[in-house]
């Protein structure tokens, strides 16, 4: 199970994942003070996209209870996916920083993670901005305490969250019980995240709390 803990490590890449290759840490990470985070409550919410594979059970996935509430907007046709949008994608190689523009919305990928690395080619001819999570654990309870393992919800809630949508975020993951335990597992790493000016600050973060002993969980 991950767990959270300081190391001056540089940034590690995996097997299956090439995050962030493009971005260079420096060698500390990023103060996190909450001032960053605008929660306003006259802010107006991000579009939120789900492109839903149909791979899950329809009951238990986190995606269609966000598009019941209208928190999402689901689709199933490719050429639906909006142009410029945000795409969440675990094999991208810049991260995702507060000096990415949300104007055109986010997009998740809902599939099983057995078949991601052969999902996400599917929308490579799509117009959109590729953009990778940092080390994150998930709390729900499929993959609970698994870096990186996060589902649909999760990501729309940390991308908002990092981005400098807290209030969003929260919004998002109220809608489960475990929702709560994601902020709380998550706290110290999401705040440096979201105090980050752009993608290298992001990686910096991250190399402080990634933990090596987890490579053989991803």
């Amino acid at each position: 199970m991950g767990q959270y803990r300081k190391s001056n490590d540089s940034f590690h890449k995996t097997d299956s994942r090439k995050f962030f290759s493009s971005a260079s840490p420096p060698s500390s990470a990023v103060s996190a003070p909450a001032t960053h985070l605008d929660s306003s409550s006259d802010k107006k919410d991000v579009r939120l996209y789900l492109y839903y594979a149909n791979q899950c059970n329809p009951k238990r996935c986190s995606g269609i209870k966000l598009a019941k509430f209208d928190l999402a907007r689901k689709y199933e046709n490719i050429s639906e996916t909006p142009k410029g949008a945000i795409l969440m994608d675990p094999t991208a190689e810049k991260a995702l920083s507060r000096a990415d523009s949300l104007k055109k919305g986010i997009v998740v990928l809902d599939c099983s993670w057995e078949h991601f690395e052969e999902m996400f080619p599917l929308l490579e001819k799509s117009d959109l901005q590729r953009r990778a999570l940092p080390y994150l654990l998930a709390a729900n309870p499929v993959n609970f305490g698994r870096p990186f393992r996060l589902n649909s919800a999760e990501a729309f809630a940390a991308a908002l969250y990092i981005t400098g949508q807290k209030e969003q975020a929260e919004k998002v993951l109220s809608k489960f019980s475990w929702g709560h335990t994601f902020f709380e597992l998550n706290e110290e790493p999401l705040n440096d995240y979201a105090a980050a000016k752009n993608s290298t600050e992001v990686v910096a973060a991250q190399s402080q709390y990634i933990d090596f002993d987890d490579e053989e969980t991803l």
